[in-house]
């Protein structure tokens, strides 16, 4: 309670000094210190699971959870629906579409407007990712090229909806009704950020082995274009 009044204080200290409202004066300071928002309510133990760090995220989008919390904040994105928050922060910030995803998502778990895996609306989906010490076409191909596909992703059908090399891949999941929609992040020349997002889930219980299954595979990946010179 002391440290909350104190952070009060330095926001209408700021606000007599600028003139500023006190949500603009809020944001400034909690921008500034870059740390948690002394009057935010605790977030759940459950939103802190699977995020992106924070250190990965502001050298990609120029800020970290604090900081695009508040910013949302400001925006009354608790209010808005998913796609809305997303296209807000691609509009208004210019930060790139799956990262844009990725933080929304962030903020939706956080402010208890979903839990991990589940989407606002009830539907579940999950996600993974791996940094690869090869180049974003190399990640591409083998996702998008049958036979790469089979060596390390084996025994599942896999229908391309859209590929855009060496970008993104979308793709219908064993038969359906799931699907994954795959991004990659180039990071430097030679390595990239894979992310797949797994979507339209049956349930709690499919996620948890999905999510378990994509860290393997992506690991299997990783492991095989980072040995034997295969990460041409």
């Amino acid at each position: 309670m002391t440290n909350q009044r104190s952070f009060k204080t330095r926001v209408r200290a700021r606000m007599a000094k600028t003139g500023e409202s006190y949500t603009t004066a809020r944001r400034h300071l909690i921008n500034r210190s870059a740390g948690p928002d002394p009057e935010a309510p605790p977030a759940p133990a459950a939103a802190q699971t699977e995020r992106i760090a924070d250190d990965l995220l502001r050298d990609r989008t120029g800020q970290g959870w604090a900081q695009w919390f508040a910013v949302l904040d400001a925006a009354s994105a608790a209010e808005r629906t998913h796609t809305e928050i997303a296209r807000h922060l691609v509009a208004e910030h210019e930060v790139p579409g799956w990262w844009a995803q990725s933080i929304t998502v962030g903020y939706e778990q956080a402010r208890g407007l979903r839990s991990p895996g589940q989407r606002r609306g009830g539907g579940f989906e999950v996600s993974a990712s791996r940094t690869v010490a090869a180049p974003a076409a190399r990640l591409f191909e083998a996702f998008a090229d049958e036979t790469a596909r089979a060596r390390w992703l084996p025994d599942v059908e896999v229908r391309v909806r859209t590929a855009t090399a060496p970008r993104s891949f979308r793709a219908d999941w064993a038969g359906g009704p799931t699907r994954i929609v795959v991004g990659f992040d180039a990071v430097g020349e030679s390595k990239t950020r894979v992310n797949v997002l797994h979507e339209k889930l049956t349930g709690a219980e499919q996620a948890t082995q999905l999510k378990a299954y994509w860290r393997e595979r992506l690991t299997a990946l990783k492991v095989l274009l980072e040995s034997n010179g295969d990460n041409r």
